[in-house]
C-alpha cells in the first residue's frame, strides 16, 4: 500500500531503466494517485515504483524497488515406516566365580 497526501504524489510502476533514470511514463494510465493505493505482488522478480510528480524521484528519492521472492514449497516429510515385527534374539549371560562372565541359557528373543 502507498499511502500519501493525495494531489501531493503519485505513483508510476516502472521498468529498471526508468527506475534508475527517475523517467516517467508517459502513459497517464499506469499512474496511482489515490493517496491510498494498494498494489498486488502477484509474480516473483523485481518490481519497481517512483513519484512522478515534479523532481520529486530524482531530488527527493521517491522511489522503491521491491524484490518479490519466489513462494516456498514445503515437502511433507515421508511417513515414518513400519516398525519392525521380528524379534531381537539376546542371550542371557550370569556371572561364574571361576571365568567371569559365561551364557547362562541359550538364545531368546524379544519383541521391541
Amino acid at each position: 500500500v502507498f499511502r500519501y497526501p493525495k494531489g501531493f504524489h503519485n505513483v508510476f510502476k516502472v521498468n529498471g531503466t526508468e527506475f534508475q533514470n527517475c523517467l516517467v511514463p508517459s502513459n497517464s494510465s499506469l499512474k496511482l494517485d489515490s493517496g491510498n493505493d494498494i498494489v498486488t505482488l502477484l509474480t516473483p522478480g523485481r518490481k519497481w515504483y517512483i513519484c512522478g510528480v515534479a523532481k520529486h524521484c530524482k531530488q527527493q528519492t521517491q522511489k522503491l524497488v521491491i524484490q518479490v521472492q519466489p513462494p516456498i514449497v514445503i515437502v511433507p516429510a515421508p511417513a515414518p515406516g513400519p516398525s519392525p515385527s521380528s524379534s531381537v534374539p539376546i542371550q542371557t549371560v550370569a556371572p561364574s566365580p571361576a571365568h567371569g562372565w559365561q551364557r547362562a541359557s541359550g538364545p531368546s528373543s524379544i519383541s521391541p
